[in-house]
C-alpha cells in the first residue's frame, strides 16, 4: 500500500448536502440524463398533479412543451400551500421543491408512480436551469422562482387571482442532459397509459414548439383498461372485452383485468402494480395466467374440447391470439429490482388467479359459441 494511499482517511470524504448531490450524480435519481432521464422529470413533475385529481381535489391537468425547450405542468386543484402565505395544511411548496425528503413518497393505491423513480419536485428543480412555480390559492396569486435549485427570491406576492390550482414550469439544464429534445409521443403514450388505468384522469398534452404547427391531445378513459382493449387493432374473435375489477383484502389492495382473443398468433399482455408498467411481469401476471388456464381447461374438459387423455392447455398456449391488461393497485406493494420492474407481492398471485378463473368460466358459461370460438382458434394454432 502506497504512502498515497495511507494518507487517506475522512478528511477526504466529500459530504454533498441537498440538491447538490443530486446535481452531481442525476443518474441515481432518474436514471439517466438522456431522453429517459429527461422525460421522467415530466412524470415527476406531473404525479402530484395527478394525485390530486385520484383524491378529488382537482379536475384536470394540463402538460404544455413550450417553445422554449420548457415544459408547464398546470392543474386547478386547491394550490399547494406556500410556506410565507401562513398556511399550515401540508407540506409547504417551498419544502417540496427544495427538500428531498420529500421526494420519494410511499407506495400506496391511491396514489400514483407516475415517474419511474419516484423522486418529486425537489429533484425536478435541482436538474432544471429555471423553475418557476405559480400559486392560486385563497383568492392570491404566488410566485416562486429558482435557478438550479436555488431560490433567486423569497416568494412573492403577484395579486389576486381567480380560482385556485398549482402551475410548475421548468427548463432541463443543458449542463445536466445529454438532449433537451422531449419527444411528444413517448410522452403521450405514457399519459395515455396513466389515463387508461386511472379512469378519473383527465390530462391534456399539448406541444407549442413548433408556432407553425402546434398540437395537442386529451387523455380521458371512463372505460378505464376495457377501453385500451377495444381500441386494439387487431381483428377480435369475439365482441366482448372480458373485464372485471375486485378488490381483496388478502393483497391488500385491487385488481383490475381487462382482455381479448384476437386473430392473431402475437400475445400482447401488458401489466402494472400502482399504474407502474412492471415490463419484467411478477407475481400478477403469473395469477392471471393461472385464472385463464384453469378456466379454460376446466371448460375444454366439460364440453368435451379436450379429451381425458389429452394433456392441458398450458398457460402459453393460451396467450396465442390474447391481448390483456392485467392492473393492480396496492398499498403496500414489493417490487424485485432497484428499477421495479417486477412485482414480487406474494399474496397478489393467489388472489388474481381466483378473480380471473371465476370471471372468465362465468363468462365461457354464458357465451358458449364465442368460448368455442377462442378454444378453436387456440387448438388450430398449437396442435391440439
Amino acid at each position: 500500500m502506497g504512502e498515497e494511499s495511507k494518507a487517506y482517511d475522512g478528511s477526504k470524504i466529500v459530504v454533498l448536502e441537498g440538491l447538490e448531490a443530486v446535481r452531481k450524480r442525476p443518474g441515481m435519481y432518474i436514471g439517466s440524463v438522456g431522453e429517459r432521464g429527461l422525460h421522467d422529470l415530466v412524470f415527476e413533475a406531473a404525479e402530484r398533479a395527478l394525485d390530486e385529481i385520484l383524491g378529488g381535489t382537482a379536475s384536470r391537468v394540463e402538460i404544455t412543451l413550450t417553445a422554449d425547450g420548457g415544459v408547464r405542468v398546470a392543474d386547478d386543484g386547491m394550490g399547494v400551500p406556500v410556506e410565507h402565505a401562513g398556511h399550515s395544511d401540508g407540506p409547504a411548496l417551498e419544502t417540496r421543491l427544495t427538500v428531498l425528503c420529500w421526494g420519494a413518497q410511499p407506495a400506496n393505491r391511491r396514489s400514483l408512480l407516475g415517474g419511474y423513480f419516484g423522486v418529486g419536485l425537489a429533484v425536478v428543480n435541482a436538474l432544471s436551469d429555471r423553475l418557476t412555480a405559480e400559486v392560486r390559492r385563497d383568492g392570491a396569486r404566488w410566485v416562486l422562482e429558482y435557478e438550479r435549485g436555488v431560490a433567486v427570491a423569497t416568494p412573492a406576492h403577484a395579486g389576486p387571482a381567480d380560482g385556485s390550482g398549482t402551475a410548475i414550469t421548468f427548463r432541463p439544464d443543458a449542463e445536466i442532459f445529454e438532449t433537451l429534445e422531449f419527444s411528444f409521443d413517448a410522452l403521450a403514450e405514457r399519459f395515455r397509459e396513466l389515463a387508461f388505468l386511472n379512469r378519473d384522469l383527465d390530462v391534456t398534452l399539448t406541444d407549442d414548439r413548433d408556432p407553425a404547427a402546434p398540437r395537442a391531445v386529451r387523455f380521458r378513459f371512463p372505460g378505464g383498461p376495457r377501453d385500451r382493449i377495444a381500441e386494439q387493432g387487431a381483428a377480435p374473435l369475439h365482441p366482448d372485452v372480458i373485464g372485471f375489477e375486485r378488490e381483496y383484502s388478502e393483497m391488500e389492495g385491487s385488481v383490475e383485468v381487462a382482455f381479448r382473443w384476437c386473430d392473431s398468433r402475437e400475445e400482447r399482455v401488458a401489466s402494472y402494480a400502482n399504474s407502474r408498467p412492471t415490463t419484467c411481469g411478477g407475481t400478477h401476471e403469473l395469477g392471471f395466467r393461472d385464472g385463464l388456464a384453469a378456466a379454460l381447461n376446466a371448460h375444454a374438459r366439460e364440453e368435451q374440447l379436450l379429451m381425458p387423455s389429452d394433456p392441458d392447455l398450458t398457460p402459453a398456449q393460451l396467450g396465442v391470439g390474447l391481448t390483456a391488461v392485467v392492473s393492480v393497485k396496492l398499498d403496500r406493494p414489493e417490487f424485485e429490482g432497484a428499477t421495479r420492474e417486477r412485482l414480487g407481492s406474494g399474496p397478489v398471485r393467489a388472489c388474481v388467479a381466483e378473480a380471473v378463473r371465476e370471471h372468465l368460466a362465468a363468462w365461457l358459461r354464458v357465451n358458449p359459441a364465442q368460448a368455442t370460438a377462442v378454444l378453436a382458434r387456440i387448438s388450430m394454432t398449437t396442435g391440439h
